[in-house]
């Protein structure tokens, strides 16, 4: 199993590289509510990732690989049944679009964060995805660079996960 670290403002891979990583808005924390903008403080397995394939090649992993469409999305209203899950859209309770125009969801990877089960209101779609230009701070995911996260995306194994821990 690999770790990769994630210290404000770094995503430290296992071999030590620094990469520059944008976080939530909301800081980090060990609290972490639906709706905060916050980082979640942990360790979050990495099982998956999913691409957007009229933007970018099928990614090489060892995880499980899923194209996006257009009609996927994922639930973070925490009355619905499917809080925490993708979900196909259209989809009546509160959700994310995973099919997004600005280029942040081409690449994601989600993290395990309440996933096992779902907690209502603690929290959904904590993602590693492409930050946006000027690393602009999150909702609460981690972003780095597509160049960055392609490579690591290759390197991920099942077991791996991401950690991360408080800068402060």
């Amino acid at each position: 199993m690999a770790l990769y670290r994630f210290e404000k403002p770094w995503l430290i891979t296992p071999d030590g590289a620094r990469h520059r990583c944008a976080s939530g808005k909301g800081g980090l924390r060990t609290d972490k509510r639906e709706g905060d903008g916050a980082t979640p403080i942990g360790r979050w397995p990495l099982r998956e990732v999913f691409y957007r394939p009229d933007r970018i090649a099928r990614p090489a992993s060892r995880l499980k690989v899923t194209a996006l469409s257009p009609d996927m999305g994922w639930c973070d209203d925490p009355r619905e049944g499917s809080y925490n899950r993708r979900v196909a859209l259209p989809f009546s309770g509160g959700h994310e679009v995973l099919w997004r125009e600005d280029g942040v969801y081409d690449l994601i990877a989600p993290l395990g964060y309440n996933d096992d089960p779902p907690r209502p209101g603690a929290g959904s779609a904590i993602f590693l995805h492409v930050a946006r230009a000027d690393f602009a701070p999150t909702e609460g995911c981690l972003a780095v660079s597509l160049p960055v996260l392609t490579a690591l995306v290759s390197a991920f194994q099942p077991g791996d996960a991401v950690e991360a821990v408080d800068d402060a």
